[in-house]
C-alpha cells in the first residue's frame, strides 16, 4: 500500500486522516471571563473563537464543538476612542456617542438607530451580543453558537453548578 509521499519501494508508509468531530461526541467545556475594561471588539474575536472552537485542535467548521462562555461585567467594556467624563461609565469614549446599532421594525420607514451611549444605559449587554454575533457563522449554526454566550452586567452568574473555570491565558 503506498501512502501519500511515499517512496517507491518501501512497503511501510504512513497514512494520516483528517479527523472530523461528531456532534455526539463533543464535550463542551464552561469558562468565565470578566469584561471589566475589554476593548468591544478585540474581546468579541476572542469570545467568538472560543464559542466556535477554533482554539480546539478538533476544531471542525459544520459542528458547534465550542464552549460555552460567561461574561461578567459586560456593562463595562470599552471602546476605543478619546476618553470622556461620564457620571455612570468609567470607561465613556468618544465613539460611544458615534457608533450606531439600526433595526427594522418591519414596517415602512421602520429603521431605527440607536447610538452606543443610548444601548449602554438601556441594554448594557447588548453591545457585546451585537459584536460576537457579527462575527459567528450566518446560519443556524451560528445561532447555536450564540446560545452558549451568557452575558451578565454585573459579577453574579447563575451557572454555578456547570462550575465554569477561569478563561485560560493565551485565549484572553
Amino acid at each position: 500500500m503506498r501512502g501519500v509521499g511515499s517512496v517507491p519501494g518501501q512497503e511501510d508508509s504512513v497514512v494520516t486522516k483528517t479527523f472530523m468531530e461528531k456532534r455526539e461526541t463533543v464535550t463542551p467545556s464552561w469558562y468565565v471571563v470578566d469584561g471589566d475594561g475589554q476593548i468591544v471588539g478585540r474581546f468579541a474575536v476572542k469570545l467568538a473563537n472560543v464559542l466556535m472552537g477554533k482554539h480546539k485542535p478538533t476544531y471542525t467548521p459544520h459542528v458547534d464543538c465550542g464552549d460555552y462562555v460567561v461574561v461578567l461585567n459586560a456593562d463595562k467594556v470599552r471602546f476605543s476612542g478619546q476618553p470622556l467624563a461620564h457620571e455612570s461609565h468609567p470607561y465613556f469614549t468618544q465613539k460611544m456617542l458615534r457608533k450606531e446599532y439600526d433595526h427594522y421594525t418591519g414596517y415602512p420607514s421602520g429603521r431605527k438607530v440607536a447610538t452606543a451611549a443610548d444601548l449602554l444605559e438601556r441594554k448594557p449587554e447588548m453591545i457585546l451580543q451585537e459584536a460576537v454575533r457579527r462575527m459567528l457563522p450566518k446560519n443556524k449554526l451560528g445561532r447555536q453558537m450564540l446560545r452558549k454566550l451568557k452575558l451578565y452586567a454585573g459579577t453574579e452568574h447563575p451557572h454555578q453548578a456547570q462550575q465554569p473555570v477561569e478563561l485560560p491565558e493565551h485565549l484572553r
